[in-house]
């Protein structure tokens, strides 16, 4: 397990609890940007060992490459790359994913060089691979069923008594959530309504394949069924194709899709940062126990570094997701679901969001490690295609090309607030219904808890990796 996670990693693979080496490495001070002899011992430490390694060597990486001094972080990388392997244990498999997002970070500064080397790799996943490691983050992990389930249920207590319901899903990559609300609503006593599903997604493929799926399952259950399919990215949909009509009871799902909106053309923020930045060869003073300190509160969500260094949530609101909340609202929707991760990779420094992406992406790596086995393929492919890709954007993008700019619940509240929307209480029912999900699941490490106001996270151990949140006009 991953020692961020405060889990001793063996070398057979298994686990154990003991002191959290983070505990440990939070004393040290990072102010020193000291180098470790490049000899073949560093391959011989211990699993506790090598992870304390590894966090020390990635974080200082990082601030000499937002520092600019790219011979110092090269230094660093050459130590990263004798320890960091993508099939080792968990520390080394995140090492391995942060160590190519600082190295492609770096080689910006060499446009010509950058755009060179990027030119001849495929920057999109194909389609195929795309769809397979979504596939296997559904499978190996709960946390998307767990969305499903809370979404279905909220969706059916609020379309009770309806004879006309129309979901919008804005993420319709999989026929697997409409799946069970379909049997959901052929099971109510007053019978199915006519049930309306648009589905939007970049790819007409994958809404065929919904589309072909639902339609046998609709058929087969007898549910007046129709399906619009409408095919565009989220940034540029255009709510008329959603083709709402007057008397459709309105329902609207967004599974971790709104904050891609939040992209912007922040190079202003990027020079604000490199002014606060120390210059080229100093290493900034960071101390990795203050961010575990804010990380790991008293309930493990208080404010972030994000939170508490970056400007007030305001002056973070770009335009374009502010307009296409309200333009949700004019929909007049009875319902929003909305899931998002559960952690700020939105800050403008990079060392600030480096480390809340240290810690979050530990913890997926840890609980992929407790509950799939070291030689999975499938996990491999899910760390790579997916986790992986999501990393290298929020280390190593800036400006429109960084999409997973995550906030926490907090923060998109406020912004649906602001939009027009109320919160609506999730009930007794969703939870009931994940805490099901979760036994079934076989591990204790996972766990769904609520918070105030009927909100539902999402957790590994007791730190929230996911929020599961619902909205009415």
């Amino acid at each position: 397990m991953v020692p961020l996670m405060g889990n001793v990693a063996q070398d057979d693979g298994s686990s154990s609890v003991t002191s959290s080496p983070l505990k440990s490495f939070s004393l040290m001070s990072l102010s020193q940007p000291a180098l470790l002899p490049c000899a073949p011992w560093l391959r011989e430490l211990k699993s506790d060992e090598r992870g304390l390694c590894l966090i020390h060597l990635l974080l200082n990486c990082a601030n000499h490459v937002a520092a600019g001094s790219l011979d110092r972080a090269n230094a660093f990388l050459e130590q990263i790359a004798l320890l960091a392997v993508p099939d080792g244990d968990a520390m080394q498999r995140i090492a391995s994913h942060f160590t190519e997002a600082l190295a492609r970070r770096a080689i910006r500064m060499w446009p010509g060089l950058y755009h060179a080397l990027d030119s001849a790799r495929a920057v999109v996943l194909p389609l195929a691979e795309a769809a397979v490691a979504r596939r296997h983050f559904l499978d190996l992990c709960p946390f998307l069923r767990l969305s499903y389930v809370v979404a279905n249920q909220a969706i059916m207590e609020a379309m009770e008594g309806e004879k006309v319901v129309h979901i919008v899903d804005l993420n319709a990559s999989d026929p697997t959530p409409w799946l069970a609300l379909l049997q959901g609503l052929r099971a109510r006593p007053e019978g199915p309504p006519h049930l309306k599903l648009t589905a939007v997604h970049e790819h007409r493929e994958l809404l065929n394949h919904t589309a072909i799926r639902l339609s046998e399952e609709a058929e087969r259950l007898d549910i007046p069924f129709q399906f619009n399919p409408v095919v565009s990215k989220l940034d540029n949909l255009d709510v008329e194709s959603l083709r709402i009509k007057t008397g459709e009871a309105l329902a609207i799902t967004a599974v971790l899709q709104l904050h891609t909106l939040l992209a912007t053309n922040d190079s202003a923020d990027a020079r604000k940062a490199a002014q606060r930045a120390p210059p080229a060869g100093i290493t900034q003073q960071l101390s990795l126990g203050d961010y575990l300190d804010k990380d790991h509160g008293a309930n493990g969500h208080s404010p972030s570094a994000d939170s508490v260094l970056s400007p007030p949530f305001a002056s973070t609101s770009p335009a374009r997701i502010d307009s296409f909340l309200a333009a949700l609202w004019g929909l007049s929707p009875k319902l929003m679901v909305v899931m998002e991760q559960e952690s700020n990779h939105n800050s403008a420094a990079l060392t600030e969001r480096f480390v809340e992406a240290l810690f979050y992406y530990a913890a997926l790596f840890d609980c992929l490690d407790s509950t799939v086995p070291r030689q999975s393929v499938e996990r491999l492919r899910l760390e790579k295609m997916l986790l992986g890709e999501e990393i290298k954007n929020i280390i190593a993008c800036e400006g429109w090309e960084r999409k997973e700019r995550h906030e926490k619940l907090e923060q998109w509240a406020r912004r649906l607030n602001a939009a027009g929307f109320a919160a609506v209480p999730l009930g007794y029912y969703a939870l009931l219904q994940a805490s099901r999900l979760l036994q079934g699941f076989g591990c204790d490490g996972y766990k769904v808890r609520e918070e105030g106001g009927g909100r539902l996270m999402m957790c590994w151990q007791d730190r929230p990796l996911f929020s599961v949140s619902a909205w009415r006009c």
